[in-house]
């Protein structure tokens, strides 16, 4: 399975490109971040980000997109922006026809590191040793980005070993959603 995961942000989105099959270690196959320019107008900037994820999309040919939820600021304005770019990343998925998975960043960060409180440098740190990288993804978006991406892939082999399991035991195959925002709703 390839996956894009998205760090959304309307200065600086971080994007990571992995492939997982949950038999073997996941492998990265690109990373990195999309710049706006800030003094542009909000609705150019989104166009950008939004372009810059379709070329991803079309370039990789991915499964799935794993974005991270908004975080809530204290600064009501930021949130509504981070927003913005979000829609237009869901939107680029949606078009491609892609699973979209959305994840709360305290969610990605117990996936990887094991601690929803982690910093962004231990992230950098266990997707380093996750990807078996020689250096850490750089920027942290980028990092953010690859982590996203692994959290969904890392989700998938979760749930398929639990439904095998299950089998194996004689029970049904349990439906365990692989969207959190489902988990209310199985």
């Amino acid at each position: 399975m390839i996956v894009l995961g998205v760090d959304p942000g309307t200065a600086v989105t971080g994007y990571g490109v992995v492939r997982g099959d949950g038999s073997a270690p996941s492998v990265l196959i690109e990373c990195g971040v999309m710049r706006t320019r800030p003094r542009e107008p909000l609705a150019a900037r989104l166009a950008e980000i939004y372009d810059g994820i379709r070329e991803l999309i079309a370039q990789h040919r991915p499964e799935a997109i794993a974005v991270e939820d908004v975080f809530y600021s204290r600064n009501v304005r930021t949130t509504l922006v981070l927003g913005h770019a979000r829609g237009v990343i869901l939107l680029a998925g949606q078009q491609a026809g892609l699973e979209i998975h959305e994840y709360p960043p305290a969610e990605i960060k117990k996936a990887i590191v094991g601690n929803g409180a982690a910093t962004k440098e231990q992230v950098q740190f266990m997707v380093t040793r996750l990807l078996r990288l020689k250096t850490a993804p750089q920027p942290a978006d980028a990092s953010d980005g690859v982590a996203a991406a692994l959290a969904l892939i890392m989700r998938a082999r979760y749930n398929h070993r639990v439904s095998t399991a299950m089998l194996a035991a004689g029970g049904a195959s349990p439906a365990l959603p692989s969207n959190p925002a489902a988990r209310g709703r199985a």
